[in-house]
Order: C-alpha cells, then sequence, then structure tokens
C-alpha cells in the first residue's frame, strides 16, 4: 500500500514538473512569437535611403492606402498595414495628404503617423487684381487640387456656389493659401468665395455715409477697379475718391481696364482707340456707371479704400511712372500732369 502511495507520488511530481516544462516552453514560444511580430511590425520598410514624399489620397481604406504608396516607392505589405492599423485602432482615423516619410520608418511608425494627420499642406497664393480666368486657370494646373468643376467656366461656377451677379468674377478672396492635397476645387472656391463675402460685409458695414453706392455688390465692382487702376497702396483711397467723385456728378468713369475687360481674352496687351470706341457693356468710355460685374478679383484694402475713400476734389489722376499717380480737380490741370508725365513735354 504504501509502496502505491509512492509511485503515486512520483507520477504527480512528474506531471508537475512536465507541466511546468510545459509552461515554460509555451511562455517562451509565446514570448519569442511576439518578438518575432514586434520585429516584423518595428522593421524598417524596404525602400531607398532619404526621405520619401508620398501621397495619400481621399476616402481610402488602410489596404488601398498601403497598395497607393507602393506604387509610389514605399515597400510596405498591404496586408500586414491592415492588420496593424487594425489591431492598433487606426484603420478608421487613416488621413489623407502628403507625407514626408523618413527613413527606418516602419509598418507601425506607418500607421501611426498616417493616423495622426501629420501631413504636409500644399499652399498656392492667389495675388490681387488676377480675374476670375486666370486665377481659375492657375488652380486647375495646380497638382494637388482635383477639379471636379471640370468643363465649367466662371459662369457656370458661379450658380454653383449661389453667387450675386452671375459670375465667379470678384469673389475669390485673394491669399496665400493651404490645403490638403487631393481637395476638391469645389471646396476650396466654396472657401474662396466664402471669405470674399466675409470681407465684403465687414468692409459694407463701416462704409461711410452718402456714397453712390447701393449694396455691397457695388461695392465688389466698384473695388475691383480700384484695384485694377492703383499703382501704389497709399493710393487707394485717393483713386476711390476719384471715382466715387465722378458717380456722384454723373460722369463716366473712363478706366481703361474695363475696356480691356470688355475686350476679352483676345486683347493682345495694346489698348487702341477703336477699342476704346467700340461699345461693350465693360467700355466705360462709352456708358456711364458701374460695369455689370467686377473686373478682377479686390484684395481687403481695395474694398475697405472703396467704402471709405479719402474726401477729395479729385476728378482725374494719371499716372507719373514710378508706380504712384498725379491727381486733378479740373481737365486743364490734367490735360497739363498728361503732358508732363505720359508724353514728357
Amino acid at each position: 500500500m504504501a509502496k502505491k502511495r509512492s509511485k503515486v507520488r512520483q507520477n504527480n511530481r512528474a506531471i508537475q514538473t512536465l507541466s511546468r516544462r510545459m509552461l515554460r516552453y509555451a511562455a517562451l514560444a509565446v514570448l519569442f512569437t511576439g518578438l518575432a511580430v514586434w520585429g516584423w511590425l518595428t522593421l524598417p520598410l524596404d525602400r531607398s535611403p532619404g526621405d520619401l514624399d508620398v501621397h495619400v489620397s481621399t476616402g481610402q481604406g488602410a489596404r488601398a492606402i498601403a497598395e497607393e504608396l507602393r506604387a509610389q516607392g514605399l515597400m510596405v505589405n498591404p496586408n500586414l498595414f491592415v492588420l496593424v492599423a487594425r489591431f492598433s485602432g487606426v484603420a478608421s482615423q487613416l488621413k489623407a495628404g502628403r507625407y514626408e516619410i523618413p527613413p527606418g520608418l516602419s509598418t507601425l511608425d506607418l500607421a501611426n503617423l498616417l493616423s495622426k494627420g501629420s501631413a504636409k499642406l500644399s499652399s498656392i497664393a492667389l495675388v490681387e487684381g488676377f480675374n476670375a480666368r486666370e486665377l481659375l486657370a492657375k488652380l486647375r494646373a495646380h497638382p494637388d487640387l482635383v477639379d471636379d468643376y471640370e468643363g465649367l467656366d466662371e459662369r457656370a461656377i458661379a450658380q454653383r456656389l449661389n453667387l450675386e451677379g452671375g459670375s465667379l468674377e470678384g469673389w475669390i478672396y485673394p491669399d496665400t493659401y493651404r490645403f490638403s492635397p487631393g481637395s476638391k476645387l469645389s471646396s476650396f472656391l466654396a472657401r474662396a468665395t466664402r471669405l470674399q463675402q466675409q470681407v465684403l460685409t465687414q468692409a459694407w458695414s463701416q462704409r461711410v455715409q452718402g456714397l453712390p453706392l447701393n449694396s455691397p455688390y457695388e461695392a465688389l465692382v466698384l473695388a475691383s477697379i480700384v484695384e485694377k487702376e492703383t499703382g501704389r497702396a497709399q493710393d487707394r483711397p485717393k483713386v476711390a475718391s476719384v471715382f466715387v467723385n465722378r458717380l456722384r456728378l454723373g460722369m463716366m468713369l473712363q478706366t481703361d481696364p474695363t475696356v480691356i475687360y470688355g475686350v476679352g481674352p483676345e486683347f493682345d496687351g495694346n489698348l487702341t482707340r477703336k477699342h476704346l470706341q467700340t461699345d461693350t457693356p465693360y467700355n466705360s468710355y462709352t456708358r456711364t456707371g458701374l460695369p455689370p460685374t467686377p473686373i478682377a478679383n479686390p484684395g481687403k484694402a481695395a474694398l475697405f479704400a472703396t467704402v471709405r475713400p479719402e474726401e477729395t476734389r479729385y476728378l482725374y489722376f494719371v499716372a507719373k511712372g514710378d508706380g504712384s499717380s498725379h491727381f486733378s480737380k479740373d481737365l486743364n490741370e490734367h490735360n497739363n500732369a498728361v503732358r508732363k508725365y505720359q508724353l514728357g513735354r
């Protein structure tokens, strides 16, 4: 009987020893597997040395992103990237944009980078005084903007954006814009026109009394002329005063930029007498009042100068050749200034 109990105890000890060994082996297996997986996840992605500039398009899942990155030279395994993104909880947080991938980046690092959205932003500068056709062409030529208005001109786009005047002209706020690569042109223009509307509303609310302008849109139209006629920033309030004074007296504005705008894209840079005499809705030498739409996209300074012009009796101005202008109260003084600064007499 004692021998049987001893035998049982020995068997139990053997089983316990074997169990402990199996647990150790299992723990070591898990450890080694974990280390292998961790090493796999943190292994630098196979790629050429140096920073790599890549682009992630909008509206894509983890697998599509991985395949897009592979096509750009980043050798990420799509299956592994999907697993990492899901198990780390960032699969739904991967963000579009342009990214700079440093050397040594792992799959795990990549998932974290894309989930934080620390993308490089693209930029474009839209300068005051350019017309809508010119700015639209510049935007459409930008490689990081998606043209979802393809085939639409300035008037068709204005209808989509519900802009007053039926034209995109004047409504694009001139500024330097930063945006995520892959952004839609429609979203960009909605943002730029919203900014112009906000600035115009602000300027109109601060207008001086007695302006010969009946609405914010008329202020936008006149501001576009002031923008085109100003060679020096300090002259804007005086230039605005000339046109405001002319409107009050019912005089024609007689400003060359409106005539040029009416000629259209075929204008070759040479303004002729025939141009000045040919009637168009924009010819301010043949028609009184404001043209039907702006002729360019004015900046904030031109808008505020238009609604808060300097109080003067000026009715004329002529470019002096150095960027500034000479302002005159009557035609005789103006003709003398023209002879001096334009004809060199």
